[in-house]
C-alpha cells in the first residue's frame, strides 16, 4: 500500500518486515513504554490522542495490523486473527520493550495481542482493556447470533459493495454518530476503497468472530496467566458491538482490575471521549505513591 497518514499523524514511519509483508509501525518518546494494538476497522491512527498526550514522558509503540493503516496489503496472506496474532508474536520478538510495560489493546487488538501477552505476562506492567474481549461467543445467545450475521453472504456483500464495516458499523459504534470527525472517518474509508480489500481484510475478521471460535476458547483457557497482572478497563457503556454483558464477563473474570466507564460512549471511546479517555489513561499509568 502507499497510504499517507492525515496531517494529525506527525511520527515518522518505521517498517518491521514479517514472512507475509512489511508492517508500519511508530516508536516515539522515552520513559516507559505503552504499546498500542488497534482493531477493526481502524489502525494505529485511533490511538494519536493518547500518544501526544503521553509522548513526553513514556515511549509509544503503535503498530497497523497487515492490511490495515500504513502496512502493506500482500493478496497472498491471510488476514484472520490467528495470523494477526503470529505476526504480532514476531513484532515483539523484536521490538517488545525490555523492561515491562503497558499493553492498550481494542477490539481485535485484543484477541491478537493477548495471545502474544498471555504466554509473556512477566512482561507486562499493565494490561489497559478497552472494548474487546478474548472468549468465544458461542455460549452467548445475543452475541452469538450477532457473530453468525457477521458471516452470512448478505453482510459479505455489503462489505464489498457498501464498505459496510466502516459506512454502517463504525458510525452507528458510536454513542454519538455527531461525534465521528467526518475526516477521520474520510481517512478510514480511504483505506479500503476495493470491494477486495474489503473482503479480504475486513470481511475475514467479521467471519472469524464464529470461524475462530476454537483460538478465542483458547485465549480463554489461559485467562489466568493475567491474575497477577494489573489491569485497567477503560470502557465505552454505549457500545453496540460489544454490550454490558461483555464487559460483565471481564468484571467477573478480573476483580482485581480497576474499571472506569463512559456513559453515552460507544465503541470507540479513546476517539468519541477522548479528553476523558486519555485522563483515566494517563492515571493508571501513574506509578503507586
Amino acid at each position: 500500500m502507499n497510504v499517507f497518514a492525515p496531517n494529525d499523524w506527525p511520527w515518522p514511519a518505521k517498517r518491521h518486515q514479517t514472512v507475509d509483508g512489511a508492517l508500519h509501525y511508530i516508536d516515539v518518546g522515552a520513559g516507559p513504554a505503552v504499546c498500542f494494538v488497534h482493531g477493526t476497522p481502524t489502525s494505529s491512527y485511533e490511538w494519536r490522542h493518547q500518544i501526544r498526550a503521553l509522548q513526553d514522558t513514556h515511549r509509544c509503540i503503535a503498530l497497523d495490523h497487515l492490511g490495515f493503516g500504513q502496512s502493506e496489503r500482500p493478496a497472498h496472506a491471510s488476514y484472520t486473527p490467528e495470523a494477526h496474532a503470529v505476526r504480532f508474536r514476531a513484532f515483539m520478538d523484536t521490538h517488545a520493550p525490555t523492561e515491562p510495560f503497558t499493553l492498550v489493546v481494542h477490539d481485535f487488538g485484543g484477541p491478537i495481542a493477548l495471545d502474544w501477552a498471555l504466554d509473556h505476562p512477566s512482561c507486562l506492567a499493565r494490561l489497559v482493556v478497552v472494548n474487546t474481549w478474548m472468549w468465544s461467543f458461542e455460549h452467548d445467545v445475543a452475541m452469538w447470533k450477532q457473530a453468525r450475521l457477521a458471516n452470512s453472504w448478505l453482510v459479505r456483500q455489503l462489505y464489498r459493495h457498501l464498505n459496510a464495516s466502516l459506512r454502517i458499523l463504525m458510525p452507528g459504534a458510536y454513542g454519538h454518530r455527531a461525534r465521528l470527525d467526518p475526516a477521520v472517518h474520510g481517512y478510514y474509508q480511504s483505506l479500503f476503497p476495493d470491494a477486495d480489500s474489503r473482503e479480504r481484510v475486513l470481511f475475514a475478521l467479521a467471519r472469524a468472530l464464529t470461524q475462530s471460535s476454537a483460538f478465542f476458547d483458547r485465549l480463554w483457557q489461559r485467562r489466568m496467566a493475567l491474575d497477577q497482572v494489573p489491569m485497567t478497563i477503560l470502557w465505552g457503556l454505549a457500545d453496540r458491538a460489544f454490550p454490558p454483558p461483555v464487559l460483565a464477563q471481564w468484571r467477573q473474570a478480573f476483580p482485581h482490575a480497576d474499571v472506569t466507564t463512559f456513559d453515552g460512549v460507544g465503541h470507540w471511546p479513546h476517539e468519541e471521549s477522548a479528553p476523558a479517555f486519555t485522563a483515566a489513561l494517563v492515571s493508571a499509568l501513574q506509578p503507586p505513591s
